[in-house]
């Protein structure tokens, strides 16, 4: 796992396309038994090379009603975006992840992953890719069947600031995902 983490961390397999470059930023252990599949790290991650070092990171944290030790606890967590890099600036957000990533790193990550209990999707891409066909049409459908995926994948809507308003058109989301995604992850760690 090692040798791959460090792999991952000079890839340059999309740089040209990288307006501030490459910068992956991953964390994962052997031992991990949760695995968070996320969009691709902001400007800020990028700066720090911490993963959900933001106020998005805060609210996950908060979601799933852990600590910042035990977030950032490898053994508890590995932190695998979709597009490893911080992919650039839209029109309404940041671009989506780059699409090198995933296909290159992802299934080399999961065969050194051996005690994984739950995937976290978070976000359209991550369940897209991950769900395929079994994904619903909208990212509201895919999170509000979210146990049609369990025990293995658990998706989420992203949790950024930005998503407040997708929050309070779907009051169902605090009330039932979120205290089964406390519990899988209590009972889990």
């Amino acid at each position: 796992m090692e040798d791959l983490l460090q792999d991952i961390q000079q890839c340059t397999i999309c740089k040209a396309h990288l307006p501030l470059g490459p910068r992956p930023v991953v964390a994962a252990h052997p031992e991990s038994k949760i695995v968070i599949i996320g969009q691709a790290p902001g400007t800020k991650v990028h700066a720090s090379g911490i993963p959900w070092d933001d106020a998005s990171g805060r609210q996950l944290r908060r979601w799933l009603n852990v600590t910042d030790e035990e977030f950032y606890d490898e053994k508890k967590f590995a932190i695998i975006p979709m597009g490893f890099c911080y992919p650039g600036k839209g029109r309404t957000g940041d671009l989506p992840p780059r699409p090198e990533c995933a296909p290159q790193w992802h299934e080399l990550l999961f065969d050194e992953l051996k005690n994984v209990e739950l995937v976290i999707l978070i976000g359209m891409y991550a369940q897209k890719y991950y769900l395929g066909k079994q994904a619903k049409k909208t990212l509201t459908e895919t999170v509000r069947n979210y146990k049609v995926y369990l025990p293995k994948y658990l998706p989420l809507p992203h949790p950024s600031p930005r998503n407040r308003f997708w929050l309070m058109k779907n009051p169902w989301f605090e009330v039932d995902v979120l205290p089964q995604l406390k519990q899988r992850t209590h009972e889990i760690l």
